[in-house]
């Protein structure tokens, strides 16, 4: 099976203080339902508040990142049988979250 990323950006989640716990009891659920499905394999959220470093072959830690490599918000990590499954849970995420989620795919490693 692969593993597809499904992503958004934490400014494309655009929510009332009234909303977000219903939207965060919703997303919730999805990822229950893909737990119980056997296909959810790790999700979460960047934490913003903690910047990122560059952490070099030597061992050296910089504040320089690479340009243009800003990740932000939120990300769930699924195992599926076909890039349709991976549409169809993307959707089921986009809903609860009320806002499109970017769908990709990572390259199969046999030592992964």
């Amino acid at each position: 099976m692969t593993k597809y990323l499904i992503s958004f950006p934490s400014e494309a989640m655009v929510l009332t203080a009234e909303e977000f716990p219903i939207v965060a009891a919703e997303a919730h659920a999805v990822i229950e339902e893909a737990k119980a499905a056997g296909v959810y394999v790790f999700g979460g959220g960047i934490a913003e508040q903690v910047d990122p470093v560059l952490v070099s072959h030597d061992g050296s830690v910089s504040t320089e990142i690479y340009p243009g490599s800003r990740i932000k918000g939120g990300f769930t990590v699924l195992e599926l049988p076909t890039r349709e499954d991976a549409v169809a849970w993307a959707r089921k995420i986009a809903v609860a979250c009320r806002c499109a989620q970017e769908l990709r795919e990572f390259m199969y490693d046999p030592a992964s």
